[in-house]
């Protein structure tokens, strides 16, 4: 099976995910199953079919300095530099597999001297002689030889091609493991500049408050010293002035340890953006259309869907390969050369030498090894099909819930910014009813608490919108298309 070959992206629902797997062999291929209805419609978001702005989604979010982050994460990331280790490592590998169905040839050059033999057989008795035998008579030789020795298995039950399959599978795998990689940097890279700039916005909502809150306590204390308020108005205002200002370490350490996170991912010092990042900047801006098309056909982008059949694929070779075992093993050696008891002989052709013939090697007992590593490698594949069918599942759920919490979210905000709008003006109007004294205090405190908190909500929902869009892009499989691999 060809790992290329994306088995028509089984997205198995309802009742197609229980469907039992059909039993497996070496030529087994992923069952097709059917894509569920609701997945051949448009999704409820807003959005088009246009795979070309989901290969980019960042540049719709129109932000100069995140599309530069994200330039700079892919060429220094050192997580991604890890993946695109192993893939190399993996193709070094194939080849190494690949070797293995071409004949080997290996050089044999030697010189030696030899001491040792009989020069007349043993105790070999010399009738001639006065009734004596000789004693054993060693010799001493040169042996020089230059040749070489050819072998090559003939893979006539296809061992060799099969475990070159698997190892093609393999870098298959490794790279499609590298994009996912690479999806989840391009998506930490958005979402930690989209919490930043989110942790920067609730600052300056809090430090406008606080602006807010300590004009009115100013008020408050001028209108105690007049006679026209008490001093339990006063410190009710600086208890509210305290509070506010209260959330404003907590937010700055929020916006440096972002920071940090995305020097981290850029492959640098934790500390290396705090200055390019200081400056503050608005969130980035969702697009009116999103382009997120149908999620059927999206979700074949995902590279751990790819890597799940890539690996599916690998180990259905494999099964092939162990089976081959059972079977002869066919060896063609040779041998050829020259030798001579004195360099100088070698150039004459009296010592010529050559020898061919195949060798067959069949298993009969081996205490069934071969037998039982078949089944281990049944097994590996069974788990890498229940990989792959969870795979599937995962990515539908993950699809299904960023298009729930995107379209949502963007109806929070639309609540949040009437209630925020709301709050504003209630908080005028107290003030000034309590200015003419036609209210007490408490109400002043409640709307600039309650403007606060709507404030608030409205800046986590605004940099909740950006990331769950990030989400989404990330689970639709988008963004590894506009990077080749290095």
């Amino acid at each position: 099976m060809k790992p290329s070959t994306f088995v028509a992206l089984s997205l198995m629902a309802g009742s197609a995910m229980g469907a039992a797997w059909p039993k497996v062999g070496p030529n087994y291929h992923p069952p097709k199953t059917t894509v569920p209805d609701a997945y051949r419609q448009q999704p409820t978001t807003a959005g088009t079919n246009t795979d070309a702005a989901l290969g980019n989604w960042w540049a719709t979010l129109n932000d100069p300095e995140l599309t530069s982050l994200i330039d700079r994460a892919i060429k220094s990331n050192l997580d991604l530099k890890v993946a695109s280790s192993r893939v190399l490592e993996a193709r070094a590998a194939r080849r190494i597999t690949r070797a293995d169905l071409l004949p080997t040839v290996e050089s044999r050059d030697s010189a030696q001297r030899v001491r040792g033999g009989l020069t007349s057989g043993l105790f070999n008795v010399n009738k001639g002689s006065s009734g004596g035998s000789n004693l054993l008579t060693p010799f001493e030789s040169n042996v020089f030889q230059l040749g070489f020795d050819a072998s090559w298995e003939i893979d006539f039950f296809g061992g060799r091609r099969r475990a070159l399959e698997a190892a093609t599978a393999d870098v298959a795998a490794t790279a499609e493991a590298r994009r996912d990689v690479l999806l989840s940097l391009l998506a930490e890279v958005a979402r930690n500049y989209s919490e930043l700039r989110g942790f920067q916005r609730r600052l300056e909502i809090a430090n406008q408050n606080i602006a807010l809150q300590q004009d009115s306590l100013h008020l408050t204390k001028v209108r105690a010293d007049a006679g026209l308020g008490t001093q339990f108005d006063v410190e009710r205002q600086t208890a509210q002035l305290e509070s506010t200002r209260a959330l404003v370490p907590s937010l700055e350490a929020a916006e440096i340890q972002t920071s940090h996170r995305l020097g981290v991912l850029l492959g640098e010092e934790p500390g290396a953006l705090l200055n390019e990042l200081a400056q503050k900047k608005p969130l980035p801006t969702v697009p009116p259309t999103v382009p997120v098309g149908l999620p059927a056909d999206l979700l074949k982008r995902r590279p751990d869907i790819r890597e799940a059949e890539a690996r599916v694929a690998a180990e259905t070779a494999r099964v092939g390969a162990a089976r081959a075992d059972l079977f002869p093993k066919i060896l063609l050696n040779g041998a050829a050369g020259r030798q001579a008891t004195e360099p100088a002989g070698l150039t004459l052709g009296a010592g010529n030498f050559f020898a061919i013939g195949p060798a067959i090697t069949l298993p009969i007992f081996t205490g069934g090894k071969i037998r039982a590593n078949i089944e281990a490698q049944k097994q590996r594949l069974d788990q890498a099909l229940t990989q792959y069918r969870s795979t599937v599942l995962r990515s539908l759920e993950e699809t299904e819930n960023s298009l729930v919490a995107y379209g949502r979210e963007k109806d929070r905000r639309a609540r949040l910014v009437a209630a925020v709008q709301a709050s504003r003006e209630a908080t005028m109007l107290a003030d000034e009813l309590y200015t003419r004294g036609l209210s007490d205090f408490l109400s002043v405190l409640d709307a600039q608490r309650q403007q606060l908190a709507a404030e608030e909500d409205l800046a986590q929902s605004d940099t909740a919108v950006v990331s769950d869009l990030v989400a989404l892009f990330k689970a639709l499989g988008g963004g590894w298309e506009s990077f080749a691999q290095e």
